[in-house]
């Protein structure tokens, strides 16, 4: 069955260097800890806030050996009003036998508001 991995980073300053790498570290991660493997991967889903336009934060998941025909699309978060700011999230699409509630979905820098909820279960 699919299961969607979720994660999101945000990053300081809208430059290349830092989204890539603030995307990389993200995406590190979500494979790190679920043990996803880029076979079973059938997407990804990239998201950003309108803040951020100096980079594809997809050009990260090409940066990662194994990952290259991997389908991924980069797209605009929709502009709601006192929302988290430079913030970069990613659906992950993958094939696993994995329950729903045993999935880690992974939040870094100022994201981590976004899933208080989900960061005190990682944390029990």
């Amino acid at each position: 069955m699919i299961r969607g991995v979720r994660g999101a980073v945000t990053v300081e300053k809208n430059e290349e260097k830092e989204i890539v790498a603030a995307t990389e570290q993200l995406l590190r991660e979500m494979i790190k800890e679920n043990h996803i493997d880029a076979h079973s991967v059938v997407s990804v889903f990239i998201s950003v806030t309108d803040d951020i336009t100096e980079a594809f934060p997809a050009k990260a998941l090409r940066a990662i050996e194994g990952w290259t025909y991997v389908p991924v699309m980069c797209m605009r978060e929709i502009p709601v009003p006192k929302g988290l700011t430079k913030c970069i999230r990613v659906m992950m699409h993958v094939n696993t036998e994995i329950a729903q509630e045993k999935i880690s979905h992974i939040y870094l820098g100022n994201a981590v508001s976004l899933r208080p909820d989900l960061q005190q279960e990682l944390n029990r």
